[in-house]
C-alpha cells in the first residue's frame, strides 16, 4: 500500500472481492470517463486514480481547474471507503474540505485516497492530489471528508 506514511493503515476488507466491486462502479462513473481518469490502484481502505491535465479541464491561466482536483480527489477517497464496505453497500460523500496547496500544472493529476477511520456509520477519508510533470510530483491539495455507507 502506497498511502501517505502518515495515513497508512492495513485494513481487512469486508468484501473479498472488494477490488472487482470498486472497479465496476468506477466504470459506471461518466464523470470519471470524461475526464480520462484511470483506476490505477487498490487495496483496503487506499484507492488512486490519475486523470491528464488536458485543455478541456484547465481553468483561465492554464492550470487544472479546481473542480478537476476535486472531483479526483472526492472519487478516490469514496472508492478507499467501498473498498471497505460489506457486499452491496455503496459510500456516499456527506462533506469534503479541500485545501489547495499549489497550481495543478504539468502532464497529469494522482489522487489517492486512504480511510482515516472506517464506521460502520460513517466514514473519514482523505485524499491527497499531487500533479505530475516530467516524472517529478508536486502536492496540489489535500482533502478530508466524511462517507456515508448507503
Amino acid at each position: 500500500m502506497k498511502g501517505s506514511p502518515v495515513t497508512a493503515r492495513s485494513f481487512l476488507p469486508r468484501d473479498p472481492d472488494f477490488e472487482t466491486i470498486v472497479r465496476a462502479s468506477f466504470a459506471r462513473q461518466n464523470l470519471m470517463t470524461s475526464m480520462r481518469a484511470q483506476l490505477c490502484e487498490i487495496s483496503p481502505g487506499y484507492v488512486e486514480i490519475t486523470a491528464p491535465i488536458s485543455p478541456d479541464f484547465t481553468q483561465q491561466h492554464g492550470f487544472a481547474h479546481a473542480g478537476l482536483t476535486f472531483a479526483l480527489g472526492d472519487t478516490a477517497a469514496g472508492y478507499a471507503a467501498l473498498s471497505l464496505m460489506e457486499t452491496e453497500q455503496e459510500v456516499l460523500t456527506v462533506e469534503m474540505k479541500i485545501n489547495l496547496l499549489a497550481p495543478g500544472r504539468g502532464d497529469r493529476l494522482i489522487a489517492a485516497g486512504t480511510v482515516v477511520k472506517p464506521g460502520r456509520r460513517l466514514i473519514v477519508a482523505r485524499a491527497d492530489v499531487t500533479a505530475e510533470a516530467g516524472g517529478a510530483r508536486t502536492p496540489i491539495a489535500t482533502l478530508l471528508g466524511t462517507m456515508i455507507p448507503v
